[in-house]
């Protein structure tokens, strides 16, 4: 604890590391880290570090130290963050399941306590998403590595990042824009939390802007202590989705080929999902993590029960026609949608 600062304000330059940066463009974890620390960079505040691996191959912007280290090797690791005040976890999917936790262990012995582990999205407070969505058991565990070393978690709840669900496909949204096929909960009016990875990368910044400390009547790192940090875009639904892909696209719903499952049977489809899942098609991972979300339960409007911490972070809510034309747009030129807005 001597080694880390129990405030700090500006223009003291404080240190923040982003560990380790995956940022292939087939993963969609490396891209909120490319928001995260474009937004570092921009507020010119902090000396940001990314870690990773000897050898690795991504290219990270300038202003950003790169320290590579031997992940095999844990005292190279704590040498590495050692004098650091916050670490962000950032890991592919396909990262062993062993990283994690060792990397939460080398922080707290390297003097980190504050850490954004790997679990963006979820909610830490909603244990029925946590005990039935298929995600919720990685989150849960993520939240554990950072408890069990003496650490402090900080988790961003923003659902899903809205501009690569809304265009990614069935399995997601439940769009398909160039087949311009939809599925629907119902009559897909059960509204959802969702945000842009510009968003989650504003909002990761702006919290890293307070001190540790609160310090008078304004918000501090430590309101957040082993909590979730509500924000958002938008409370939509599919209904509200699919209504601003027309106006981006021109076209109705007589151009669409709409279907509706009745919400009693989305427990079959997480159930159909996770068989397939079993059998190796990660599909049936995002089939099954959308659907839950969707349930009558309300557990998608995460808002409601917890309101957003948007105020306190300087955060606005974004236009959603504005987003989702970007999106669309990308999608149906490019085949992709992960360049900042």
């Amino acid at each position: 604890m001597s080694s880390f600062p129990t405030s700090f304000s500006f223009p003291r330059i404080s240190r923040f590391v982003s560990c380790p940066q995956e940022l292939t463009l087939s993963k969609a974890t490396g891209h909120v880290g490319s928001h995260i620390v474009g937004e570092l960079l921009k507020r010119g505040r902090h000396e940001v570090t990314a870690i990773t691996h000897h050898g690795g191959t991504s290219k990270f912007p300038e202003g950003v130290k790169v320290a590579p280290v031997d992940y095999s090797k844990e005292d190279t690791i704590i040498e590495t963050l050692r004098g650091h005040d916050f670490l962000i976890i950032i890991l592919s999917n396909t990262t062993g399941p062993e990283v994690h936790p060792n990397i939460c262990n080398s922080a707290v012995k390297a003097g980190i306590r504050w850490m954004m582990p790997n679990a963006y999205g979820m909610d830490p407070n909603n244990e029925r998403l946590l005990n039935e969505n298929v995600y919720g058991p990685v989150a849960r565990k993520a939240f554990k590595d950072v408890k069990s070393v003496g650490g402090y978690y900080i988790n961003p709840v923003c659902n899903f990042w809205y501009e690569y669900s809304l265009v990614a496909g069935l399995d997601l949204y439940g769009f398909d824009l160039k087949n311009k096929k939809a599925i629907f909960f119902d009559d897909g009016t059960e509204k959802i939390n969702a945000a842009t990875l510009a968003q989650c990368g504003r909002a990761v910044a702006a919290l890293l802007d307070l001190p540790i400390k609160k310090d008078g009547d304004g918000p501090a790192l430590e309101n957040w202590k082993d909590n979730g940090l509500y924000v958002s875009s938008f409370l939509v639904s599919q209904r509200d989705m699919l209504d601003s892909i027309h106006r981006a696209m021109g076209d109705s719903d007589a151009d669409w080929s709409i279907t509706s499952e009745p919400a009693e049977a989305a427990e079959e489809r997480v159930a159909k999902a996770l068989e397939e899942l079993q059998q190796g098609s990660f599909a049936g991972f995002a089939k099954a993590m959308y659907t839950r979300f969707f349930y009558k339960t309300g557990d998608g409007n995460y808002e409601a029960y917890h309101g957003l911490n948007s105020d306190k972070l300087g955060l606005s809510k974004e236009d959603l026609d504005k987003v989702t034309k970007f999106a669309v747009k990308k999608q149906l030129k490019e085949g992709r949608v992960y360049e900042r807005q």
